[in-house]
């Protein structure tokens, strides 16, 4: 399995401006991969944040180009469950897909000058180096927008690039813990909570890859400027300004959130868990006939519900607890009121809505998340796994040869 060749910057764009494509296709057959054919992002950022962010370009159809170290290249290649069938790291071939490997060390005055010569044929380039680093290696964005004047560079960051905590090592970790995610997170009788999975870098590469196609459609060259902590941020909603103007603190209510009663997780007769959730008047109104509390003015409203949490989640859990699960959900279809099972990992990869969707395609053996969204008339799709280290490197080498003529050598 090896990836086609990406195509130079800018290929594909009349079919863009919805024009036939230059060779005679159609708009839609000229985007053979997705909506991104022709885009040529290079990736030197590392982890999860930023190559999220290349992640998603490529799903739609760029030619992302990832540069990596030559000790050991991206620390995803080493990180977390193997793939028993070639040992390589299930994090690498997530990450790693949809992208060609080369391995340049930025500084050897010789590869920086393939990666000034890359960046020249780039639209987008993708780093998460701390602030200042891309400039002592002489890649400063400036100098960078200056030679190719359409290039977007997307640094992502933990605190962004200026402000007092700019200089700071950033982590997904701080940033959970900095935001407020961390101390509303958690039982109301115990201590704040992390999140068990990397929610704050698969938040931030999506955050990256919406506002650097957002960049990119203007055609002006100019850096995107990400950070872990705002990124997050961004996912608390009104809390900054209930605390600003009302001096409200959102306690730890578990599953529970503070407006709507009742929400939560409950155990069903025969141990399966149940998810249920009562965000509208009405559902809630169904809910408290079914368990039991139609009629008590205690459950009126939300603002009565939210005034009586205990009683009403006591109450729904000792009614889930008499039940089945499937009996529960039955209950709750017939009610039209949203119930559903809690899902462990073997049962996603057995749910029949996603195997009717595809949203779980197997790659290179590995099953995984397919596109994140699906687009009727120009279509992302997985073209392949992480490749092993700089696979690539003399197909990308041997492409920047050809173009010379066009390509300033050394930028």
């Amino acid at each position: 399995m090896s990836p086609a060749a990406g195509g130079s910057a800018g290929e594909g764009r009349a079919a863009d401006e919805g024009r036939p494509a230059a060779d005679g296709r159609s708009a839609v057959e000229a985007f053979t991969d997705g909506p991104l054919t022709g885009m040529r992002v290079v990736d030197c950022s590392t982890v999860v944040a930023g190559p999220g962010c290349a992640r998603y370009l490529g799903d739609f159809g760029a030619d992302v180009v990832k540069v990596e170290r030559p000790d050991g290249g991206d620390t995803t290649r080493a990180m977390g469950w193997r793939d028993p069938a070639d040992d390589v790291t299930l994090w690498w071939k997530y990450e790693g897909r949809n992208k060609r490997s080369v391995v340049l060390d930025l500084k050897d005055p010789a590869d920086l000058a393939v990666m000034r010569r890359l960046l020249a044929t780039a639209d987008v380039l993708v780093e998460n180096f701390r602030p200042g680093t891309l400039e002592r290696l002489g890649l400063a964005p400036a100098d960078l927008i200056a030679a190719n004047p359409r290039l977007v560079v997307t640094r992502v960051t933990g605190f962004g690039q200026d402000g007092p905590y700019a200089g700071r090592p950033g982590f997904a970790t701080i940033a959970e813990a900095m935001s407020g995610f961390a101390n509303v997170n958690g039982e109301p009788d115990g201590g704040p909570l992390l999140p068990p999975i990397a929610l704050t870098d698969e938040i931030t590469a999506i955050v990256a890859a919406f506002a650097t196609l957002a960049a990119a459609r203007t055609g002006i060259g100019q850096i995107v400027d990400v950070n872990l902590y705002e990124s997050l941020l961004q996912m608390m909603g009104p809390l900054p300004g209930a605390k600003a103007l009302l001096d409200y603190d959102q306690p730890r209510l578990g599953s529970g959130i503070p407006y709507s009663v009742p929400r939560g997780t409950y155990r069903a007769r025969d141990g399966r868990w149940i998810a249920i959730s009562t965000s509208a008047e009405s559902v809630a109104r169904r809910v408290m006939d079914l368990i039991g509390l139609g009629g008590d003015p205690r459950v009126a409203d939300f603002a009565a519900r939210v005034a009586h949490r205990e009683l009403v989640d006591d109450t729904l859990a000792a009614w889930v607890a008499e039940r089945d699960a499937d009996a529960v959900l039955a209950a709750f279809e017939e009610a039209h009121a949203a119930a559903a099972p809690v899902h462990d990992m073997g049962d996603i990869l057995a749910d029949p809505h996603l195997a009717a969707r595809d949203a779980l395609p197997t790659l290179d053996g590995v099953p995984m998340q397919g596109v994140v969204a699906r687009l009727s008339a120009t279509p992302g799709r997985l073209r392949w796994a992480g490749r092993p280290l700089d696979a690539d490197g003399a197909e990308v080498r041997s492409e920047l040869d050809v173009r010379d003529g066009d390509v300033p050598p050394g930028g």
